[in-house]
């Protein structure tokens, strides 16, 4: 077998490959085997039909598409090797000469997206400021706060319904007269808003026994975003009492003492919580610093691609403004990707399995399912070695955090090493919404599933 290459532009490339027709006859063999197996023919039996009877019966033509189908995942595969190609996503795949008989070659010519060649800098010379770590007095009472209220206590009142208050109530919605769901006795903080939406503006200022109606668009089910007419009872309301805070609330709450001793303890959970969000907040810029001066050329076609699965999974193929979205989330997504993978791949990263099960573990918590399950389900859809990438990426953009300068906005060089325990390479931040943890956990699809794809190949 013979290939060629051809360099497309940076992200795509055309091999031309041509097979001489011995190397093709164990497809054809088999392709007249696989063909004798579903056809009758009297006086012969199954399995047992000859080639030239097949090729009355079927036609030549046909056995050569089915040896040609058979073949060519093999050939691309060793024309993929032969010339060290990298490919992302499927080929296009165009058959353009076919043996009709003893001495002609297969030809076709495959083009796919490829892994661009990406050079990287000095991750030394990198640079990033961050905000100083500084804890409030707001911070801290925000906390004592939310200790007091671990420990508060429900006391019934007789008034209308305010902020904060917990109800007991009935709830019912409707679609054109028809009961959707109902509930009834349920405990509910007002202004939580994890309900229905406008329930909580519906139940400030009411009392109990009162009934009270709204629409809202119902939040999941098969009527999901439906409006509903929904009925509201409050059966009855009650508000927390805070304990006081001192010394007996110290000891109550935790292993100290003194009011005194807790606040100290607290203060120091507030500026460690501060230290972890400025190594969040490194993370995030260098990452963005990284893919502003690196040149990462991203395929076109896999976007397209992954922006049209998107869309059609949300039924949002013809929404253009949407689809602008969603391009440029997913050609950030994938930059980011290209670039974690090239500097894993330059530093010779590897993973070991606790770093694996580390992170598998961490991945059921976020679904809500047990590890052992979670792990056994990602199995099946042979998506671990997805996960093996994704925590490379992680040690990847550890690496260059270890060796690039971050600094606070009044010049203090930080050591991130006194952020704590969490390495904010891989934080699990709810608040950096466009930080490296995005960029990096994407739907688009990893290089050992793109490699897998080489067995889908078809004329």
């Amino acid at each position: 077998m013979k290939s060629a290459l051809e360099t497309l532009n940076p992200t795509r490339v055309k091999m031309t490959v041509e097979v001489p027709y011995e190397e093709l006859k164990p497809s054809l063999d088999t392709a007249y085997k696989t063909i004798g197996q579903q056809i009758q023919v009297p006086g012969f039996r199954k399995g047992k039909v000859p080639a030239r009877i097949i090729d009355q019966r079927v036609g030549r033509g046909a056995v050569l598409q089915e040896a040609v189908n058979e073949a060519l995942p093999k050939f691309y595969g060793q024309a993929i090797d032969d010339n060290k190609v990298r490919p992302l996503g499927q080929p296009d795949i165009d058959v353009t000469e076919v043996p009709a008989e003893a001495g002609q070659e297969l030809k076709f010519t495959a083009e796919v997206d490829v892994r661009p060649e990406i050079t990287l800098p000095d991750y030394a010379g990198i640079k990033v400021e961050v905000d100083e770590v500084a804890a409030t007095d707001e911070d801290i009472d925000e906390r004592l706060l939310a200790l007091r209220q671990r420990f508060g206590t429900l006391k019934g009142v007789e008034r209308a319904v305010e902020e904060g208050d917990f109800v007991s109530l009935d709830l019912s919605a409707t679609i054109n007269g028809e009961q959707i769901d109902a509930v009834t006795g349920v405990s509910y903080e007002v202004g939580s808003k994890n309900m229905l939406e406008g329930l909580d503006e519906a139940l400030l200022g009411m009392t109990a026994e009162e009934t009270k109606s709204f629409t809202a668009p119902l939040a999941g089910g098969e009527n999901e975003g439906a409006d509903a007419e929904c009925v509201v009872t409050v059966q009855s309301v009650k508000e927390r009492e805070l304990p006081e805070l001192d010394d007996d609330f110290a000891q109550l709450a935790s292993e100290f003492d003194t009011l005194a001793e807790l606040r100290a303890d607290v203060t120091s959970q507030a500026e460690q919580a501060k230290k972890f969000e400025q190594g969040i907040q490194a993370r995030d810029r260098i990452l963005d610093q990284l893919m502003d001066t690196v040149d990462v050329p991203v395929p076109d076609g896999l976007v397209e691609a992954e922006v049209r699965s998107h869309l059609e999974g949300e039924d949002r193929l013809d929404d253009d403004e949407h689809r602008a979205e969603v391009d440029a989330t997913t050609r950030k997504a994938l930059k980011a990707q290209l670039l974690l993978d090239a500097i894993a791949e330059k530093e010779q990263i590897s993973v070991g399995q606790p770093e694996l099960v580390e992170y598998i573990v961490m991945s059921a918590q976020q679904y809500g399912m047990d590890p052992n399950e979670f792990a056994q389900t990602i199995d099946k859809q042979g998506q671990v070695p997805a996960m093996v990438a994704e925590v490379a990426r992680r040690k990847a953009l550890a690496h260059v955090l270890e060796q690039a300068t971050v600094v606070d906005t009044a010049g203090t060089q930080i050591d991130l090493n006194d952020v704590g325990p969490e390495d904010p390479a891989g934080a699990e931040d709810d608040e950096a919404p466009t930080g490296a943890q995005d960029a990096v956990e994407t739907d688009v699809p990893a290089e050992a599933e793109r490699e897998a794809e080489r067995d889908d190949v078809r004329a």
